[in-house]
C-alpha cells in the first residue's frame, strides 16, 4: 500500500515514508532517510551520515539522557499501547517468548545509496517491522533526531487500511497460521 507520507524536513534532512507493506502478522513501515550536506562540514556531514545507523551509535543507557546522535521512531496505539526502535540491543540470556508481548517496532536492516557522482547527498532506506498488525483505527508514528535538526514529529497512519490490506495478503505457507 502507498505511504506518500513525510514525517520531517530540515534543511539537511528529508525523512520520508514512500510505502507500507502489510502481512498478516504485521506490517513493514518503509522508512528512507535522505541527507544532504549544504552548509555542513565534511565532519559535521560524515557525522550525520553515520548516525543514520542507531546500532553505530555508542553510549546508550536506560539511566542517561538519549544521545543526539541517535534516530529513533516509536507508534502509539489509540488505545494507549506503544512500542519504540530505543534500546533493541538482543538479549540472548533469557528465552524468547511466543508470543513476545507487543507492539514492538524494530528497525530491519538498511540499504544505502548515494545520487551518481553526488557525495553530498545519500539515501538510506530502513524498514520498521510493526508487530502485531496495528489496530483497524488511526495511530501514530513518531521520529525524533536531534543531530539531524528533527524535532519530535509525529504523523497518523490509517490502521484500517492497513488492516484491509493484511486481509489480502499472499500467504506464504497457506498451511501455517504464521504463513505471511
Amino acid at each position: 500500500m502507498a505511504g506518500g507520507l513525510v514525517l520531517a524536513r530540515t534543511p539537511n534532512v528529508a525523512i520520508t515514508v514512500p510505502a507500507i507493506q502489510a502481512f498478516s502478522t504485521g506490517c513493514l513501515i518503509n522508512v528512507d532517510i535522505a541527507t544532504r550536506r549544504e552548509a555542513l562540514s565534511p565532519d559535521d556531514f560524515q557525522a550525520l551520515q553515520l548516525a543514520v545507523f542507531p546500532h553505530m551509535v555508542t553510549g546508550v543507557r536506560a539511566d542517561q539522557p538519549l544521545p543526539d546522535q541517535l534516530l529513533r521512531f516509536g507508534v502509539r496505539f489509540a488505545g494507549g499501547a506503544k512500542a519504540t526502535t530505543v534500546g533493541q540491543r538482543l538479549d540472548r540470556t533469557r528465552p524468547p517468548q511466543d508470543p513476545p508481548p507487543g507492539p514492538q517496532l524494530s528497525l530491519l536492516l538498511p540499504s544505502m545509496s548515494m545520487r551518481s557522482g553526488d557525495a553530498d547527498t545519500g539515501v538510506t532506506t530502513w524498514g520498521l517491522w510493526l508487530w502485531p498488525s496495528p489496530p483497524g483505527e488511526r495511530f501514530e508514528l513518531a521520529v525524533e533526531w536531534p543531530l539531524g535538526g528533527v524535532e519530535l514529529s509525529i504523523a497518523e497512519l490509517d490502521g484500517a487500511a492497513i488492516a484491509a490490506a493484511a486481509r489480502q495478503a499472499i500467504l506464504y505457507w497457506p498451511d501455517s497460521p504464521q504463513s505471511g
